[in-house]
């Protein structure tokens, strides 16, 4: 396979008989668990690999297959590459996509909050700017990790799910925007693109910088000269990119036809096809290779499944049950605008309250993939962990974590205006009581073997392909603006 051309692509299994094996009589709790084969005898490795996980009393998932995934566009995926990595879509034209979710990154920025508009560099080397155009303050939330968005089974964008899948609005979607979102975005991994470019931290930076800062700043996304429009308008003066627009798009036909809805589309695309990551050996394993965990993992697996209660949220094929949890992570970094009772600094983070307005919702965050866990930490809404030790120990005992929080597994570049909010709320008991009284989760004891048993298990939710993603660079984009940050 030639990962260099332009289009994405990327080694999928072969399409393959589905084979149901009911397995009630080994006392197994799983009624089923698919299993793809070429041959039927095949079969009988998976009731081998069933007998030796005969102790788990959670269903495995099924493994995942090409139907769980959008469909296929190489012309959009070619344009979306190019647009992903183009920073032209920032206000001030010096950041890009994949600078906060990059390939050498794991599709994240190695650091607990970013450092977006104004910063240089990339992942933990990323310095925070200089002079007025520095930056004015860290991103409230960790960059999520984009690996296998692309799947039909996630419908809720962001860490308080406030994008998501929405049959009765006009655009499909229940968001930020509300009604000034426009239709015609493909999915929600489309609708999340439209996003980033609309925060002054994140791509557009601050009033007065540019006209699209200008307009973030006025709450003017969709008229006629919001900020799609404009970065639209950007695009439509590019010839290369009208050639791709034109050649992705059966509807557009010249260049005034090119909406910032197709440019979104286009990245979505791109994000699904090259970030896909379904072939761990715990793939291997649900398809019937029983060899494809060592022994170790399988017990690791047994507790994530089982006594460690990981599969109470963490369920289904991507390890997710797609809802939110209130898991008492520690909170760091400027927050949301939030207060607990008698507080009005705004560096608390209420979560799922902030979209439903709901106070049960307080400090509940969406219950995460852990497809590629190993690789895309730091871990937490904030990114409070830098080892993934470090987090499953605060999930089996969350509030002794919460209180016991070292601060130094927290990766922050370091800047003294910066550095005297970020622990704010860590620091002061009072706060962090609220978070603990929150909490939803039970202790479970482990043994140090068990423990490490289970992080073994994660590492086997890594795929290969994943490892090394340089491919999916770009050497140059249609702008003529620098790749490499």
């Amino acid at each position: 396979m030639n990962r260099t051309n332009a289009s994405v692509q990327r080694r999928t299994p072969t399409s393959r008989t589905a084979v149901f094996v009911a397995v009630a009589s080994l006392g197994f709790t799983a009624n089923a668990i698919l299993a793809q084969t070429t041959d039927p005898g095949d079969a009988i490795d998976v009731l081998e690999r069933l007998a030796e996980a005969i102790d788990t009393p959670t269903p495995l998932p099924r493994p995942a297959t090409d139907d769980d995934f959008y469909p296929r566009d190489e012309a959009k995926e070619t344009l979306g590459r190019l647009l992903f990595f183009d920073k032209i879509l920032s206000g001030n034209r010096n950041i890009s996509c994949a600078t906060c979710h990059h390939s050498l990154t794991d599709t994240g920025d190695g650091l607990s909050l970013p450092v977006g508009e104004g910063a240089r560099g990339l992942g933990v080397t990323r310095n925070l700017g200089v002079g007025k155009e520095a930056v004015h303050e860290r991103v409230p939330r960790n960059a999520p990790h984009l690996f296998n968005l692309g799947a039909l089974e996630f419908e809720r964008m962001f860490d308080d799910g406030r994008l998501e899948v929405n049959p009765f609005h006009p655009s499909g979607f229940s968001s930020p925007a509300g009604d000034d979102l426009p239709p015609g975005l493909d999915n929600v991994l489309a609708a999340q693109a439209m996003f980033p470019v609309t925060s002054a931290t994140e791509m557009a930076g601050q009033a007065g910088e540019n006209s699209i800062a200008d307009a973030v700043a006025h709450g003017d996304l969709a008229g006629p000269n919001g900020v799609w429009s404009q970065l639209a308008g950007r695009l439509r003066q590019v010839g290369e990119y009208r050639r791709h627009f034109i050649a992705a798009f059966e509807d557009i036909e010249a260049a005034g036809d090119i909406t910032y809805v197709h440019a979104a589309n286009a990245i979505a695309a791109f994000e699904a096809a090259a970030f896909r990551a379904d072939d761990s050996p715990f793939d291997r394993f649900l398809r019937g290779d029983r060899k494809a965990l060592s022994r170790r993992e399988r017990n690791g697996l047994r507790l994530f499944y089982g006594s460690a209660g990981c599969s109470s949220c963490h369920s289904g094929t991507f390890q997710t049950n797609h809802e939110f949890a209130a898991v008492a992570m520690p909170q760091i970094g400027p927050g949301k605008g939030d207060n607990q009772r008698g507080y009005d600094d705004g560096h608390d983070d209420f979560g799922r309250e902030r979209v439903t307005l709901d106070r049960q919702d307080r400090f509940r965050f969406r219950v995460p993939s852990l497809r590629n866990i190993a690789l895309t930490g730091p871990w937490g809404h904030a990114g409070s962990y830098n080892t993934l030790e470090g987090v499953v120990r605060q999930l089996l005992d969350p509030v002794v974590a919460l209180q016991n929080y070292d601060t130094s597994q927290a990766v922050l570049p370091s800047r003294s205006d910066l550095d005297a909010v970020d622990f704010s709320v860590q620091g002061d008991a009072r706060r962090v009581g609220g978070i603990a009284r929150a909490c939803e989760l039970e202790p479970i004891a482990l043994s140090e073997e068990e423990i490490a048993e289970l992080v073994d298990f994660l590492h086997a939710l890594t795929d290969p392909s994943s490892l090394d993603l340089r491919w999916t660079t770009p050497m140059e984009v249609p702008s003529g603006l620098p790749v490499f940050d």
